[in-house]
């Protein structure tokens, strides 16, 4: 089974030589990803709109910018982002941002999308709320377009392209990996159709989580895919966004459990939440590593 880590961007309060400290010794310790989540704003709560899922002040570290800035200082870890908010950006820029990760990474990006959750955040952004799915889906097979072909001819609606090129070619081409997340049913058709595999996060009970694997699979099989090649990815633990979920890094024969029943279900990769293990209570880079080195032990002796 494949462990990402998802980077914590409080790691940035020790300065940015611990950002490399932390980036290395997830490769150091033997994790396969390093993965990183995409928040551009945090809104206040209004007399419009209540208080968002997360802290309005909580700071969180531009996604692609830090990618950069670890695959600089690491060798082998893949890289990701989970997920990045890819209709509120602009996609011909995100492939060309993609592109060079690749390039420089030497062919170490998996690229995880979702349409995001939070109304603000595009608006401030300017860019469109209501028609974010339709976007995401042409967005996909933009970035496809961009990374395969020599000259890319596009007559969507929304991001039209005649006769443009975009050099140099990622590594990985056409086939850079792009994961979707969300736990919608336009989502799994979007894994189903457009993806080559399902970043699943804050899911429900097992069944739940089985039961939209399922759809996904169905879903392939309609669109005339091979379910089989479409990759599943769950978070050990949903965000932690209350009490409970705050201490679940605590008790590692816990995490190890969760792990164990994700592999059960067939998925074969996780992530760890790295943030969630500095609110459990290793308030420190180094105490993170360590309490990441342990994990990591643990996690590969149960589910390899």
């Amino acid at each position: 089974m494949k462990l990402a880590v998802e980077f914590p961007s409080v790691a940035f309060r020790e300065g940015p030589e611990k950002v490399v400290d932390l980036a290395r010794a997830i490769e150091e310790i033997g994790y396969d990803e390093l993965a990183v989540f995409d928040h551009v704003v945090m809104g206040f709560p209004t007399d419009s709109r209540p208080a968002p899922r997360y802290p309005s002040a909580m700071p969180v570290l531009e996604a692609l910018v830090l990618l950069g800035f670890a695959a600089a200082v690491t060798k082998r870890v893949s890289l990701s982002t989970e997920v990045l908010v890819l209709p509120q950006r602009q996609p011909v820029l995100v492939a060309k941002q993609v592109s060079t990760l690749d390039t420089l990474s030497g062919g170490r990006m998996r690229l995880g999308v979702g349409v995001g959750w939070q109304e603000c955040e595009f608006d401030v952004m300017q860019m469109g709320w209501t028609d974010r799915g339709k976007r995401m889906d042409e967005a996909i097979e933009l970035l496809r377009a961009y990374w395969r072909d020599e000259q890319v001819d596009l007559d969507g609606p929304f991001y039209p392209a005649d006769a443009i090129g975009m050099h140099p070619k990622p590594p990985q081409g056409g086939g850079l990996p792009i994961w979707v997340g969300g736990l919608s049913e336009p989502a799994f058709r979007r894994v189903a159709r457009l993806g080559d595999g399902w970043m699943g996060s804050a899911l429900g009970s097992d069944e739940q989580t089985l039961a939209a694997v399922a759809k996904i699979r169905r879903y392939a099989e309609e669109y005339g895919r091979d379910p089989s090649t479409i990759g599943m990815q769950a978070m050990l633990a949903p965000p932690p966004t209350d009490s409970q979920g705050k201490t679940f890094y605590a008790e590692h024969d816990r995490v190890v459990r969760r792990a164990e029943a994700i592999r059960n279900m067939g998925f074969e990769w996780t992530a760890i939440n790295a943030t969630a293990i500095f609110q459990a209570g290793a308030r420190s880079v180094d105490a993170i590593i360590e309490q990441l080195a342990e994990l990591h032990g643990k996690l590969r002796a149960a589910v390899g």
